[in-house]
């Protein structure tokens, strides 16, 4: 009898292992892997040159006018540059980031993104708020969270600051931040990485692993899913499931808010930002791994969760994302364009009727680990690197 259940049990076990391959085929041929390094070089002519020197690990960046660019650092320094002749100018303000040495993979935060409003002409910003928090009688850690706060940039300093939100629980390790900011309609969405705790991206009664959405003055929009479809929700939460949204953008083609998403070793992502929705973190990687190489939950992708629009594997450290416009290279316009990290690179993706039909790279291993970009009103693109000696960058024809 005991031959009997030891073989029944084996049998059972090869059809589990049998049915956990057969959806991982069939997910892996629903949502197939891209690999950046692929992507076939532009044939499109451009020119790339410096404009501004002496940033250290600049991470953020938004136009004041046409003239000026405001550039945040994550050493805490706000800088204003010229692009037409490379001048800067420091920015004073009162934001309490946390200290950012450049110690690596495990010291990030500091002041990251930034974005100037015109509707209503607050600056806004997110960074890594710096608090202490008591762990003993005895000792006591400094903590950190995600934030956003918004001020007014006058006589070159940031007045009338005011802090929107700060993510809970805080945490001591200075790790996935998050923090790229997009407004739509006079809402603010940002992304709140997951502070490298795994599973709190699947706790909508704590912020890390999220994509928060907020009004312009930090109160809670009527609709968030808190109200409406997930009543156990923070009221701030419009999407969990996330580990570090590097970028965050509006769509021109549907008006909706896309993402994107670290994955761990492989499985960076772009995906959609969806009203209650979850990305699967830490359940699923995306067809990421630890870094030590071994497996992330069962199955790359699950029907239980939301399927990206475009997935990694590995990794080029996606950063940075907005939909291209502009006179001087019209073959790009409507094109996604991707900053990456790791790979170095821009990426163009040939974006049609929601769908990525076509990639390449627009040019690699020149200005380092690009962190961020924008595009100004007739489309040239100023590009900054994740590093301790960089630059403004320029790309135009």
């Amino acid at each position: 009898m005991i031959d009997v259940w030891r073989s029944m049990a084996e049998k059972k076990y090869s059809c589990t292992i049998l049915l956990t391959l057969f959806f991982s085929t069939v997910l892996k041929a629903e949502h197939s892997f891209s690999n950046y390094r692929d992507y076939p070089i532009t044939e499109t002519a451009f020119k790339i040159e410096k404009v501004a020197d002496n940033l250290s690990y600049p991470w953020g960046m938004s136009f004041i006018d046409k003239e000026y660019l405001l550039v945040t650092e994550k050493g805490g320094r706000l800088i204003k540059i010229n692009v037409n002749n490379g001048e800067k100018m420091d920015i004073s303000h009162d934001i309490q980031s946390i200290r950012f040495d450049g110690g690596g993979a495990s010291d990030q935060g500091g002041l990251l993104d930034v974005y100037i409003h015109d509707v209503d002409d607050y600056v806004y910003f997110t960074y890594s708020h710096d608090l202490k928090k008591s762990v003993s009688q005895r000792v006591k850690e400094r903590h950190s969270s995600s934030a956003i706060a918004r001020g007014k940039l006058e006589n070159n300093k940031i007045i009338d600051l005011e802090v929107l939100l700060v993510a809970t629980p805080s945490q001591k390790e200075k790790k996935h931040y998050g923090s790229r900011i997009a407004i739509k309609d006079s809402i603010l969405y940002a992304g709140f990485g997951e502070r490298d705790l795994g599973m709190i991206a699947q706790d909508p009664r704590q912020h890390p692993g999220s994509i928060v959405r907020i009004n312009l003055d930090g109160t809670v929009p009527d609709d968030n899913p808190a109200s409406t479809t997930q009543l156990n929700w923070l009221p701030e939460l419009y999407q969990i499931g996330v580990r570090n949204s590097q970028g965050i953008t509006v769509s021109p083609h549907d008006g909706e808010v896309y993402f994107s998403n670290h994955g761990p070793r492989g499985g960076d992502f772009i995906g959609l930002a969806k009203h209650g929705g979850n990305y699967g973190w830490k359940h699923i990687a995306w067809g990421g791994t630890k870094y030590n190489g071994f497996r992330i939950g069962h199955v790359p992708f699950s029907k239980e969760f939301d399927m990206p629009l475009i997935t990694w594997v590995p990794s080029p450290g996606v950063g940075s994302i907005h939909f291209y416009s502009g006179k001087v290279f019209p073959e790009w316009e409507g094109d996604l364009l991707v900053s990456a990290l790791k790979g170095k690179c821009l990426i163009r993706l040939d974006f049609l009727d929601g769908m990525i039909v076509g990639e390449e790279i627009i040019f690699k291993n020149k200005i380092g680990r690009i962190r961020d970009f924008e595009v100004d009103d007739v489309g040239n693109i100023f590009l900054i690197s994740d590093d301790a000696a960089s630059g403004l960058w320029k790309l135009s024809k």
